[in-house]
């Protein structure tokens, strides 16, 4: 029975070796010791920076339109959806950012299909203290693109993007950047189809006051322990190479 016991254990261990690597599932496992810690005073993050490029014309080809995708300028204004800390959706109106929700799909009666948040020049982090900050007038950066679960696979998420791309173009924007989890494949997976480049990559470990980061770009390594004392990390995406083709279809965009 003991010997039975350590079967699910070993099982979600191969599949997160599978999925994630030995490095990332090392990572993963000490994010998941750490929040162990009572009152939430320690937690690991690990991000992958990427860009992707906005140019003109329809991603989705005419299809998805019971989906409708609309600016929603105010918090207030939020229909309900996924649980974000406190303060956290207030903070990035005080950005100047701009939430699109969609609406409709496979449940025309629910409240909100899905989000994605629009920053111009660059962000402050939710999640840990941290400054992404963009060199190029032609970038903009792109946050927390979330899916009602009961829509997943489906379209909302190509529509959001269709919406997205159709207006940061129009903004003069020709790379939108955006941090995902290491640990969340099916988010990197989902980038990866659109055609991202790598940017970079970042690890934070949070303890109490203290906070330490180790990134893949500068400043490279900071510590700190005072919530004044954010590291800036600045994407350049003049540098990138070309830009990759936007001949994308809405079955490769589904989730």
């Amino acid at each position: 029975m003991a010997r039975d016991a350590h079967f699910p254990r070993l099982q979600r261990l191969a599949a997160s070796l599978r999925q994630l690597g030995w490095r990332d599932s090392a990572w993963l496992a000490v994010a998941r010791l750490l929040a162990r810690v009572p009152g939430g005073r320690c937690a690991l993050h690990r991000y992958q920076f990427v860009a992707q490029a906005v140019a003109p014309g329809s991603l989705c080809r005419g299809r998805g339109q019971s989906i409708q995708v609309t600016p929603c300028l105010a918090e207030a204004d939020l229909p309900a959806g996924p649980m974000r800390r406190p303060g956290v959706l207030r903070e990035r109106y005080r950005q100047g950012a701009q939430c699109l929700v969609a609406h409709g799909g496979q449940q025309p009666d629910a409240a909100m299909a899905g989000w994605i948040w629009l920053l111009r020049h660059g962000c402050q982090e939710d999640e840990v203290r941290a400054r992404y900050a963009l060199a190029s007038s032609q970038s903009s950066w792109d946050l927390d693109v979330w899916v009602h679960p009961a829509q997943r696979g489906g379209l909302v998420f190509a529509r959001l993007w269709e919406e997205a791309n159709a207006v940061l173009y129009a903004q003069g924007v020709r790379w939108s950047c955006s941090r995902i989890s290491r640990f969340n494949r099916a988010s990197l997976g989902a980038h990866a189809r659109l055609g991202t480049h790598a940017l970079g990559t970042a690890t934070f470990v949070r303890c109490g006051r203290w906070q330490w980061m180790a990134a893949s770009l500068p400043p490279y390594l900071h510590l700190s322990r005072r919530p004044d004392d954010i590291p800036c990390l600045a994407f350049d995406t003049s540098r990138l190479p070309h830009y990759p083709s936007l001949e994308l279809t809405c079955r490769i965009l589904k989730q």
